[in-house]
């Protein structure tokens, strides 16, 4: 079986608990350079993903989110912020995306493009019987796809 393009631009990353502090979260997915990362529950089964929609979702109030449009909103970052600043605190379990984004070890080149056009997620985690076992970025795979056709039409 030939590998998928998928494969090749697998991470490793750190894995988040869904009891940590949005604030440590928040600080690992920075540090990581990713724009989220995965959750893992007490068992260490995958249980969501938290980045940045996440956390911007916990820090603004819960109206923005079933807004149209927030254009007629005045408020500053520091009006949200200093309304929202307790969210610092809060568990990730309360914000990160609990959906089941992920891709099994065999995943096949369509089936994680399915989840990138179907899903608002920027990294899907790849599991193993619920474990963990690395991630790929949406980024990574179109720079992959794209190199990839790149070859094929200098070929």
């Amino acid at each position: 079986m030939p590998q998928t393009i998928g494969s090749r631009v697998i991470r490793q990353a750190p894995l988040l608990r869904f009891d940590d502090a949005v604030r440590d979260a928040a600080t690992q997915v920075v540090d990581a350079g990713l724009p989220a990362l995965p959750v893992v529950d007490g068992r260490e089964r995958y249980c969501g993903i938290f980045g940045e929609r996440e956390f911007i979702t916990a820090l603004f109030p819960g109206y923005v989110q079933a807004l149209g449009g927030a254009a007629f909103v005045p408020d500053s970052v520091d009006a949200a912020i200093e309304r929202r600043h307790g969210c610092w605190l809060e568990p990730v379990a309360q914000y990160m995306n609990a959906e089941h984004v992920d891709i099994a070890t065999d995943f096949s080149d369509v089936g994680l493009a399915e989840i990138f056009i179907h899903h608002r997620v920027l990294i899907v985690p790849v599991t193993d019987g619920g474990a963990v076992r690395g991630l790929i970025t949406r980024n990574d795979f179109f720079q992959a796809l794209v190199d990839r056709l790149r070859d094929e039409a200098e070929a």
